[in-house]
């Protein structure tokens, strides 16, 4: 895209640069090249007219307008520049077709990062909760693990129902540390309402 928009950018320069300069539209009438390039005979021998390549380019560009102007063939000079002016419209409205569709690209390429950023921050705060209720739970888990060993304790005896109630107390408690930890990460705002 950036090759094809630079190669159309630099053919609509070239078509500006001749349209501007009428030395140049005038050297690329080819119909007055054409004409003017038969030969003429002067002292027996053929002379080509300063259209040919080797003559030509050694006459210089101001003597090449001036014999244009000499001729009168302006008027090919205009039909010359009408026919490159439709050239330059259409390579404009290429190149303009081509900026549009970068931008679109462009824009494209913004709102798949925002979505993939939204994603991103979707999985993070799955990844925070996950990681909030894991922590309440391995601290359930330590508190029923060590209460719920069957290593005699001399506190333990007589104390049966002791057990059930450290269990519900410790569960209370990482539930409400859970609640907790995930109100502070809302009031951050690191979770989503």
């Amino acid at each position: 895209m950036t090759r094809l928009t630079a190669r159309v950018q630099k053919v609509r320069d070239e078509l500006e640069q001749l349209l501007d300069d009428d030395d140049d539209m005038a050297d690329l009438y080819l119909s007055r090249k054409l004409a003017g390039a038969s030969p003429v005979s002067v002292s027996g021998g053929a002379n080509w007219y300063p259209a040919s390549p080797t003559i030509g380019s050694k006459i210089s560009r101001a003597s090449r307008a001036s014999v244009a102007t000499i001729r009168g063939d302006e008027n090919d000079v205009e039909e010359l520049e009408m026919l490159l002016e439709a050239y330059f419209m259409q390579i404009d409205s290429t190149l303009n077709k081509l900026t549009t569709l970068r931008e679109y690209i462009d824009d494209t390429e913004d709102y798949i990062n925002i979505q993939l950023d939204n994603h991103r921050n979707q999985l993070i705060q799955l990844e925070l909760f996950l990681s909030s209720g894991t922590v309440c739970l391995s601290i359930y888990s330590l508190v029923a693990g060590i209460f719920g060993m069957n290593i005699p304790y001399t506190w333990n005896e007589n104390h049966g129902y002791m057990f059930k109630w450290v269990v519900i107390v410790t569960g209370v408690f990482c539930a409400s540390l859970f609640i907790v930890l995930m109100t502070y990460a809302r009031h951050k705002g690191l979770v989503g309402s």
